[in-house]
Formats: C-alpha cells, structure tokens, sequence
C-alpha cells in the first residue's frame, strides 16, 4: 500500500471512510480537502453497471458545464484550405497540418480537444493508437468531427468548458467538472450538469442498477464516497 504524505492523512481525517455523503457536504468537503500548492481539479468517478464489452452498453456523450472547466483548453483542429483559416480565426490554437500530424504520430499531444472535419478522418484514422488511448480521438459521436462552418460554434464551446464522458474498459467514468477554487454554488450546479447527463446516456440494454458507485476527488486528495440515493434521485 502506498504511503501516504501528511497532508494527505491530514484531509483524510476530515471524512469518515463509512459514510456516504450528500452533493452539498460532498462538494464543501471536497474544497476543504484541498491541499496542494496549485489549484487542484476537481473530478467525479463514476462505477457503473455496464458491460462496455457490448456495444448496446456504451456510455458517451459531451455536455457544456454551466461554469466551464476553470482552465485553459488547448483545441487542435485537423482541417486544410478554407476550413483551416476558419479554424485558426475561431481561436484554434493548433491546426494539425501534415507536419503536425507526423509530430503527433512521433507521440505528441499537448493539447486537450482535438477536432476534425470529415475530409481530413483518412488521416486521422492513422493516428488512433496516439489519441485514442488519451481520449483525444475525433468522434462524430462526441461532436469532434464536424463540417467547416461548425467549427466555430464547437471551438467555442471547448474552450467554455464543454466535456466529453467516456465509460472505460473497466465500467467506469472519470470527468473533471472544475477547481477547488470555484463557489460551492458552481461546483454544485456543474456536479448536476454531469449526472444529468450521465442518466440521459443510460442505455436501454442494462438492467438493474446503473450506477453503482460516484466518488469526488480533488487533485492528490482523498475520494469522497457521495450518496447514490441522495444525488441521483
């Protein structure tokens, strides 16, 4: 078992390990347990009783968080010609060029929401095992391949904090909904925005119950086991 710092032990000792919290002592908790230097995100796992082996038992979707991400968002586009100078004048800070693309297949991915339209997936394609692993994949899905004069509309929205959710291999859902340093108030409202969104993307296949666990975690800090019944009512 990794040993645990003190500041660690320190937040730790403000929850009770057997206890299932509620949205509201969960989320004042959980900026109370912020210790690290920096301004730590906050983020929500998610169990769920899925098999993700079965395609009619995905679980994905994106939605645009009522206070944003509290950070930057780096977007890259894969566009050329006219769909490009779009791009790059709707605030892209990236537009995957040839060039790029071979940077990218070498490994990179210093950005956070990569973006494509439809003529520009054939190169795309190559790069899978590079941003698929890191949830960085264009999917029309997810609203991340899209025609030319979507592009400024889906810009936007990335960088005003619209996330995508993704169930893994292993059932479950890890989406940031801010920092530590938002109001109770904006954490509340964003926390909301998720589950939402996460019983809209239940599907019709699973049976019994759906989510099983959520967890709120900050940056490095302890989980906060949150009350099933409570938040999703």
């Amino acid at each position: 078992m990794a040993k645990r710092g003190k500041k660690y032990l320190e937040a730790a000792e403000k929850l009770d390990p057997d206890k299932l919290y509620s949205r509201t002592e969960a989320i004042k908790l959980i900026r109370e347990t912020a210790f690290t230097s920096f301004d730590p995100t906050v983020e929500v796992h998610l169990r769920l009783g899925v098999d993700p082996r079965h395609a009619d038992q995905q679980v994905r979707d994106v939605l645009l968080l009522p206070h944003g991400l509290g950070k930057t968002v780096r977007v890259l586009v894969f566009a050329e010609g006219e769909d490009a100078r779009l791009a790059e004048e709707s605030g892209a800070d990236y537009i995957a060029d040839d060039e790029m693309i071979k940077k990218i297949q070498g490994g990179w991915t210093d950005f956070d929401v990569a973006m494509a339209v439809p003529s520009m997936m054939g190169k795309v394609g190559r790069l899978g095992r590079v941003l698929g692993p890191r949830g960085l994949m264009p999917n029309p899905r997810a609203g991340t391949v899209a025609p030319g004069e979507d592009l400024p509309r889906l810009i936007e929205e990335a960088k005003a904090g619209r996330v995508e959710f993704r169930v893994d291999k292993t059932s479950n859902v890890h989406t940031p909904i801010g920092k530590a340093s938002f109001s109770e108030e904006q954490l509340y409202d964003n926390l909301n925005a998720l589950l939402d969104a996460i019983k809209r993307a239940r599907p019709p296949a699973v049976k019994g119950a759906y989510v099983r666990k959520i967890t709120l975690a900050n940056t490095m800090g302890p989980g906060i086991k949150l009350d099933i019944m409570e938040a999703m009512p």
